[in-house]
């Protein structure tokens, strides 16, 4: 499936224009001597999953500037996102679920240098990550969100704050 994304240098919107199909089913009883379910089956580890899955970036002037594809890594504990840009660029990040802290974090790896760590959590509906890190003018406060929007898309918005 192939999403839009928007992005602006302080702002990112991404939009899923393809809808998950899905099918229900009960489940039964595990058979007898079947091990308990990771504890990564918990909603706070699922929360994430409404962001899997491949996405076209698109600027606000409609030109693609990237992709992005967001998987599960770790047997579901973590979801990497493997992004590229139109110009050449590259970055990943692996976000997962501390269960020590009971919080999300994410650390970004930029081909073009850019180290992120990134923590937070689900807030009234949003996932939202915050960390500080620095370029060439001084220190930055990163503000990530991601919304979950009706008929199976998303939204996120990256803000930076110097």
């Amino acid at each position: 499936m192939i999403k839009l994304a928007l992005i602006s240098s302080a702002l990112l919107i991404i939009i899923r224009v393809a809808l998950f199909a899905s099918g229900s089913a009960t489940p039964g009883a595990p058979p007898p001597g079947t091990p308990p379910p990771p504890a990564c089956v918990s909603p706070e580890f699922r929360r994430f999953d409404f962001w899997i899955g491949r996405w076209k970036v698109i600027s606000p002037e409609g030109v693609q500037v990237g992709t992005s594809e967001i998987t599960r890594a770790a047997d579901g504990r973590a979801v990497r996102k493997e992004w590229k840009s139109a110009r050449g660029g590259s970055g990943t990040s692996i976000n997962y679920f501390g269960a020590a802290d009971g919080h999300w974090h994410q650390n970004w790896v930029g081909g073009d240098g850019t180290i992120l760590h990134l923590h937070g959590g689900w807030e009234e509906g949003v996932m939202i990550l915050t960390g500080k890190s620095k370029d060439g003018q001084g220190p930055i406060v990163n503000r990530i969100t991601w919304t979950p929007l009706p008929e199976g898309k998303e939204a996120g918005v990256d803000r930076l704050q110097r």
